[in-house]
Order: C-alpha cells, then structure tokens, then sequence
C-alpha cells in the first residue's frame, strides 16, 4: 500500500478543477480556416488525488467537434507535473510530457515524428486560458494554433 498523500504541486493543478466552457478562436492552418468553436474542458481529481483528468471538447458551427483527454500527475522523483495527452486525431499518446510552471502559467511541451505542440495553461480573474501553438515538420518557430477562453460553470 502507498502510504503517500498528494503534495504541494498536486495542490497548484486545484485551480484548474471544475467545468469550464466557453470559446476556442482556431487559426487558419493545415486543418481548416480561421474559425470559432464552442468549448468545454473539464478537470477532475482521480487515482486518489494523485491525478487530475482533463477532458476537452469543442464543436463548430456545422457539428464536427475534436476531442481530447489528458491526465496530470506528479513525478514524485523529480518533483514535476506529467502530462499524458491523446485526442480524437487518433495517434497514439506517446511519452508523457513534462510541464513547467512559470509566474502562475502551467506550460508543457509535446514532441512527435510529426513535429511539437507548446501549450500553455492558466486562470486568470476567473478565465481559463489554454494556447496551443505548433512546430511542424522541420519548422525552427512555433506559430499559433488556438487559443481558448472559458469560465467555470
């Protein structure tokens, strides 16, 4: 049995908990225009309170919608925050990443043979704001990808 009990940087991820909804601005890209969709992210404690389980939904306006599911955790050996991340564009989830946190801002980088996603996770006044920028391919800049705004709900 672990013994154990969450830690101080379980506690930082608590101000994301609660269900949030709002508006994701996508950029135009290799995906689509530029373009609005509804949004609701979720987090949720699990696994004890050693975990907290992201789950992001948006919808656009003709009703095609992207999922995306992540679990937080604390690498207790290193004293930082894990990110495992999978989404409804199907690849598999990979290593998890490791976040920072930087000035109340949590950030996480995520690294494929496809190319790397920088997100950046924050409340501020009430408003959860999750950016996403990427570097495709051979790229040496990450560009903007969407940035979602939300209120707890």
């Amino acid at each position: 049995m672990n013994s154990s009990q969450p830690g101080m940087l379980h506690a930082v991820l608590e101000e994301f908990l609660g269900h949030w909804r709002g508006i994701t601005h996508l950029v135009p890209s290799a995906w689509g225009p530029e373009r609005s969709a509804v949004a609701e992210i979720s987090f949720t404690r699990a696994a004890g309170g050693f975990a907290v389980v992201q789950s992001y939904r948006h919808t656009e306006e003709d009703g095609t919608h992207f999922d995306g599911h992540g679990v937080f955790t604390v690498d207790p050996d290193h004293n930082d925050v894990l990110w495992y991340y999978v989404d409804s564009m199907g690849m598999p989830p990979g290593t998890p990443a490791r976040c920072l946190w930087v000035d109340g801002v949590l950030r996480v980088e995520r690294h494929s043979d496809r190319g790397s996603a920088r997100h950046t996770f924050r409340v501020s006044d009430g408003v959860l704001t999750h950016t996403a920028e990427l570097r495709i391919g051979d790229a040496q800049d990450f560009v903007p990808f969407m940035t979602s705004e939300c209120r707890r709900h």
